[in-house]
């Protein structure tokens, strides 16, 4: 009886196979093993007599087994095997390492095809662990067999020590020998229209390619089931919000909405008018709003936020906003209540609501959430805790979404029934990301920025190639302050010697930036580090300079940044802790040390802290990496532009979409095993519109029953519970 794509591996390969590989892979049916692709194919050379092999290239020869012999190895255990080999004119060995079962098929007088990297050992030249193709019998293949086999690609498969690519090759071709039909995810027509494969076809081009083209054929018609079944579980999902009945949160005429506008003192942009209105039909629609705003730093989320959650207390509903740190959140409560008003501010009583506030204080706070006479709710994870309830939770606002798992983001809509949700973020994300992350929720963006603002100038200080140029940023950090200005130093670490310590730690903080994979983990300079430094220095040793850090009690955090507000601090030095939501106006420079350790959307998030008000804003990216490499790569393209939409399409280049991606979405980065969020956004583009099209036309799939089953297998419910949450 046939295989299908659900068929155990314990049936399909036997036991010692199906433990090796859930061990590796978590694999446990035959669907999973032919879903892993090879990463790459490797071609054998052309056909050369071993006399003429050039030593360091690939190359491949058809030869007759002379002798073989193993030994153990002197430094290590096991045996290697050493097998000669010949074409009647010259000699090559093959060596192989801890694999002696091999002797067994590599008797002398057996002939095949033999392909490695040729290199040569006492002056004898040799394959290391070549790849081989014996033939059946003793008589020698034709030109035409010979070629054919020499222009098979040879799949190269991710592997462990334990389960080599040689093995997977092997384990693959022997479940497709008995693989019967598969079910094909894509609609006869598209697939016709496309001029894609067969779903068994791709499966048997992609493992088993005879000719090159193959290979391209099958990724061609894998990357279309990919985007299709990824971006219907989206479009089910948007679906599922839509079946919920949401209260509708409608503005009264001279309401509260009407009264904050009139009000303002400034007119808002067009972005903030047109993202308003889109919020604004939301809430009085008859489903959840699931609506994520990004937009950069400055460019008004907050008041676009603020009026929304205004809307909804017109109807007595309450709104949540839930930040990642407790120095952003009691920022946003300060923006909120003056944004408010004398006027307006005690009708909401915004209330904050945090984890290290005095007990006292926080049992009031949480009375006056539960009792419904807070409708504005400003809090950190406290607000998730079981003692925290609300009266009519309307809204939920969650302030740099990437800062916050699923499971966090659900248990505070959980909180109210079926409340709307808001999502901010001030890192933009590109389109290919948006539509597949966040491809259930609705975007808007806002791109125009409130007028007034005076700009920003970057530059990299390349510290390693011009020492003298770390002591001109500190000048000119004091020249700034004597303006009458303040400066923001930002550390990668706390302590750099106690990161040293513990290479590729955050010091406790979980503030540190992470630097990139096979660069150097350590950083040079951290806040206390830098705070001695300054105190040193005989310009800045005059200022008044203070530290901040994730390990300061609460209250301490925020009184220093409440002195660094009213201009009490002239340099404050901080880890990333300041990198969202802290506004002053007067802060003129951003001195960022090791701006190497930080991402690109990271880099821009911090100096998006300066040149805020009238002040023009100084950046200056301090580093030691050297020209040439990714992290110096990063560091000179913030500086180059201000477009934090450019720079998050740049972002995706040098990272890759699974840094970018990150655990926004859990499942889909498994889930995306060939296709590339830069390279294939058109392919993303049409498949949403054709989930969209399908759904419309059969919602429960009757009538594509390969795309459900697609669906069944790919999106677990784990991964359909993970999207219901975002």
């Amino acid at each position: 009886m046939p295989f299908t794509l659900d068929t155990p591996l314990l049936v399909a390969l036997g036991d010692k196979p199906a433990k090796a590989l859930s061990r590796a892979f978590g694999m446990s049916a035959a669907g999973d093993l032919v879903a892993h692709y090879p990463r790459r194919y490797a071609l054998r050379g052309e056909l050369t007599p071993i006399r003429g092999l050039p030593v360091g290239e690939l190359a491949t020869v058809i030869a007759e087994v002379v002798s073989s012999s193993s030994r153990p190895m002197r430094n290590r255990r096991g045996s290697m095997l050493e097998v000669v080999i010949g074409d009647g004119e010259g000699h090559l060995t093959l060596t192989f390492f801890g694999q002696g079962w091999r002797e067994k098929e590599l008797q002398p007088g057996r002939r095949g095809v033999f392909s490695g990297k040729v290199s040569a050992y006492r002056s004898q030249l040799q394959f290391s662990h070549p790849d081989y193709q014996l033939f059946e019998d003793d008589r020698a293949p034709g030109v035409a067999e010979a070629d054919e086999i020499v222009r098979t690609p040879i799949p190269i498969y991710p592997a462990t020590s334990v389960v080599s690519s040689w093995t997977l090759q092997k384990w693959i071709g022997d479940v497709l020998d008995h693989l019967g039909d598969v079910p094909d995810p894509l609609p006869e027509a598209l697939r016709t229209e496309e001029r894609l494969l067969t779903a068994r076809e791709a499966l048997e081009w992609i493992h088993r390619p005879q000719q090159r083209d193959q290979i391209d054929a099958a990724r061609a018609t894998l990357r279309m089931h990919e985007a299709l079944v990824l971006q219907t579980a989206l479009a089910q999902q948007r679906q599922s919000v839509r079946m919920m009945s949401a209260t509708t949160r409608a503005a009264r005429p001279a309401g509260l909405l009407e009264r904050f506008d009139a009000a303002l003192p400034f007119e808002r942009t067009p972005d903030q008018v047109t993202v308003g209105a889109q919020i604004a039909a939301d809430l009085t629609a008859e489903w959840p709003m699931n609506r994520l705003v990004q937009g950069e730093v400055g460019s008004g989320k907050t008041l676009v936020a603020l009026r929304a959650m205004l809307q909804v207390a017109e109807s007595g509903g309450q709104s949540a906003l839930i930040a990642p740190t407790e120095v952003l959140a009691a920022q946003h409560l300060r923006s909120m209540t003056r944004m408010l008003g004398p006027a307006l501010a005690p009708e909401l009583m915004p209330t904050l609501l945090t984890g290290q506030m005095p007990a006292a204080l926080r049992r009031k706070a949480a009375l006056r959430v539960a009792s419904g006479q807070a409708l504005i709710v400003v809090g950190t994870h406290a607000l998730l805790s079981q003692g925290t309830t609300f009266a009519d939770l309307g809204l939920v606002v969650v302030d740099e979404q990437h800062r916050f798992g699923v499971e966090q983001r659900e248990t505070l809509r959980a909180k109210g029934t079926s409340p709307h949700a808001l999502v901010l973020t001030a890192t933009p994300i590109p389109r290919t990301v948006a539509m597949t992350v966040f491809g259930d929720l609705d975007v808007s963006t806002i791109r125009t920025m409130p007028a007034g603002r005076a700009g920003i100038e970057t530059f990299v200080a390349p510290i390693a190639e011009k020492p003298a140029w770390f002591g001109r940023v500190w000048d000119r950090a004091a020249e700034e302050a004597d303006k009458g200005h303040q400066v923001f130093v930002v550390c990668s670490a706390i302590d750099a010697e106690k990161a040293a310590a513990a290479p590729g730690a955050d010091d406790g903080t979980g503030e540190a930036a992470a630097p990139v994979e096979g660069e150097a983990s350590r950083p040079h300079w951290g806040v206390v580090q830098v705070a001695e430094m300054l105190a040193r220095h005989p310009r800045v040793g005059r200022l008044r300079v203070a530290t901040l850090h994730g390990r300061l009690p609460a209250e301490e955090k925020d009184r220093i940044m409440q002195d660094f507000a009213r201009g009490d601090v002239d340099v404050l030095v901080a880890t990333t802790v300041i990198e969202v939501g802290v506004d002053v106006p007067n802060a003129s420079t951003m001195v960022i040390l090791d701006a190497d350790r930080f991402g690109v959307s990271q880099l821009h998030q911090l100096r998006g802290r300066v040149g805020r008000g009238g002040v023009p804003g100084l950046c200056l990216l301090v580093t030691e990496a050297e020209q040439g490499t990714v992290a110096r790569e990063r560091v000179e393209a913030v500086a180059a532009t201000l477009d934090g939409f450019e720079l998050a399409e740049v972002d995706l280049e040098l990272r890759g979409e699974g840094d970018v991606l990150g655990d926004a979405q859990s499942g889909v980065r498994s889930s995306l095993r060939l296709l590339r969020v830069v390279k294939d956004a058109e392919l993303i583009a049409q498949a949403r519109g054709q989930a969209e099209r399908i759904l419309e036309a059969d919602p429960t799939l009757a009538g594509h029953a390969g795309l459900a089953e697609a669906l069944e297998r790919r999106v677990t419910q784990e991964e359909r519970a993970a999207l219901a949450k975002s």
